[in-house]
């Protein structure tokens, strides 16, 4: 799928309400969930140990810690849109996150996102994404969520 391109708060304003877009799906292996374990020093068996996992936890096998699947919105995000003429973009905040459905070992999860509100606070641009993580072959999502982003146009 191709990049959406938002040069301006107007190309913005046009898809208020409006999905605009979705990623690729990405992979998530134990390889990833251990890196991320040992950048967070949270190396609770349930991420961490194949073998125990799938003997004694809920779901059969390792899952990802939930900020992981948190910390690959940039990286979706940025399949969906590029936007241009940027002093600078900053992550404002995140409001109404749910962890809904564990993303198991090896689950392929994209991005979903829908622009839900945008202003113009004095020329720093807040858009209000409402977006959600979908695992392939799942009805529930990974998680959802509405984040602020600040744009700040040239």
């Amino acid at each position: 799928m191709s990049k959406l391109i938002i040069n301006s708060f107007e190309d913005f304003q046009q898809y208020i309400g409006k999905e605009l877009g979705v990623s690729d799906y990405h992979q998530v292996s134990q390889k990833q969930i251990n890196l991320f374990a040992d950048a967070t020093l949270d190396h609770q068996w349930i991420h961490t140990d194949p073998e125990k996992a799938k003997a004694e936890g809920a779901f059969g096998c390792t899952i990802a810690h939930g900020y992981l699947t948190l910390s690959l919105v940039p990286y979706l995000w940025n399949q969906i849109v590029q936007v241009n003429n940027l002093k600078m973009m900053v992550n404002y905040g995140i409001e109404n996150l749910r962890f809904a459905n564990p993303v198991k070992v090896n689950d392929e999860i994209r991005m979903v996102a829908t622009l839900a509100n945008i202003s113009d606070l004095r020329g720093t641009i807040k858009t209000e994404m409402k977006v959600k993580l979908e695992i392939k072959g799942e009805r529930k999502p990974a998680l959802s969520a509405h984040l602020i982003f600040l744009y700040h146009f040239e």
